[in-house]
């Protein structure tokens, strides 16, 4: 079978692999970007794995990088731009059940992909489009299906996070997961506290905003990976819930975590915190959270404050969660808002100072009361109208 390689970034890198061949060795494009292109998804990072070894590649380039050089990985510059190329491999034992005690460069394809996670992913491309296929994964791809290369319970405890790339991968590509695989992912599924939480992390946030969100969090509560992530060990309830909301894409993770706080009734701060999202991220989430509840009826300081991104993610939330509702007429009032910040108030301290008012809490008290009267219509935002209402206050 041969691959469509017409993609810039397979283009920009077919002179790699053949600079590599014309020295000797093999080189193939491989993994997610053979996947993609085969399944005519837009492309990604394009990987290159090849029987030469590191200090093989840096003679054969005359700009390299030793970007992970300990694994086989050196980065080859041409023209300004960053090709990593891989040496097969094998490993060793995980202790830790991520990373190898031991990597083993070796001269075979074949040894390479079968210590790669699923069948998909486990597909090599010559620089013609030629496709190596060594364990079926061209007809996992046709039956849209996920299947551990392998045995499934080795390919877990090699590396437990492969369980959350199940269900997530699930999410992106709309695939099963092979019964075998999702078996060994239930028998296995508490190796997956041995993964950091950030990894973890990425995997779920990646399965929320899928195509196929259902599928995913169908499978991620039926193989009990649930158990063995921050705060949801007794949410299984809940989880189902949030399983049974419109499977429309999700293209925010912002609206994904309020959906999931929503629905799991997880204090929204403790929750980011216990996942390790950006403090930016939890910020919007708990704001947006917090207005869900006015959003039938929602005053106008209830919208200043939550502010415009709150407020865009909330009314995304709220069609998840209520499908007849109607998101615009909320954007609307908050566009028509007289004031979207404090810095947009036309009065200021120093005008109140400049009218003798000394400095002191009084002022950040009265300008506050200003803010809140013009965003309820009460006083025009004018520097007149305001320092005729903060004379009398």
């Amino acid at each position: 079978m041969q691959i469509d390689l017409t993609h810039p970034d397979f283009q920009a890198a077919i002179p790699i692999l053949q600079q590599i061949e014309a020295a000797g060795f093999e080189a193939y494009f491989v993994g997610g970007s053979v996947r993609d292109a085969l399944l005519g998804l837009p492309i990604h990072d394009v990987d290159i794995a090849s029987s030469a070894y590191p200090e093989e590649i840096k003679q054969i380039f005359r700009k390299t990088v030793d970007t992970g050089i300990q694994h086989g990985t050196v980065m080859v510059l041409d023209h300004g731009v960053g090709y990593e190329v891989t040496t097969f491999r094998t490993e060793s034992t995980y202790q830790d059940y991520r990373r190898p005690d031991q990597v083993t460069f070796v001269r075979s394809l074949a040894e390479d992909l079968k210590r790669r996670d699923f069948t998909v992913n486990a597909l090599a491309a010559r620089h013609d489009g030629t496709v190596v296929d060594l364990f079926d994964g061209l007809g996992d791809l046709a039956a849209k299906r996920l299947r551990a290369v392998g045995d499934p319970h080795e390919r877990f405890h090699e590396d437990a996070l492969r369980m959350m790339r199940a269900v997530r991968f699930q999410s992106q590509l709309g695939f099963t997961v092979a019964p075998e695989t999702q078996a060994a992912i239930a028998e296995n599924a508490a190796l997956l506290a041995h993964i950091s939480v950030e990894r973890v992390a990425s995997e779920f946030t990646r399965l929320l905003v899928g195509n196929q969100r259902r599928a995913g969090l169908a499978t991620f509560v039926a193989t009990g990976l649930y158990r063995y992530v921050p705060l949801m060990a007794a949410k299984q309830k809940e989880l189902v819930a949030l399983q049974q909301l419109p499977d429309t894409p999700i293209a925010d993770p912002a609206v994904a975590w309020t959906l999931v706080c929503q629905c799991l009734q997880l204090a929204v701060p403790q929750t980011m915190k216990a996942w390790k999202q950006a403090n930016q991220l939890s910020h919007l989430v708990q704001a947006a959270v917090a207005l869900l509840p006015q959003l039938a009826a929602p005053t106008p300081w209830a919208l200043y404050t939550a502010g415009e991104a709150a407020v865009t993610v909330a009314t995304t939330a709220q069609t998840y969660l209520q499908p007849d509702f109607a998101p615009a007429p909320v954007q609307a009032a908050y566009a028509a808002l007289p004031l979207h910040h404090h810095q947009e108030l036309a009065l200021n301290g120093r005008d109140l100072m400049a009218q003798g008012w000394r400095p002191g809490p009084k002022i950040g008290q009265t300008l506050h009361q200003l803010e809140k009267a013009v965003v309820a219509g009460e006083v025009a935002n004018t520097p007149e109208s305001l320092l005729a209402a903060a004379m009398v206050k």
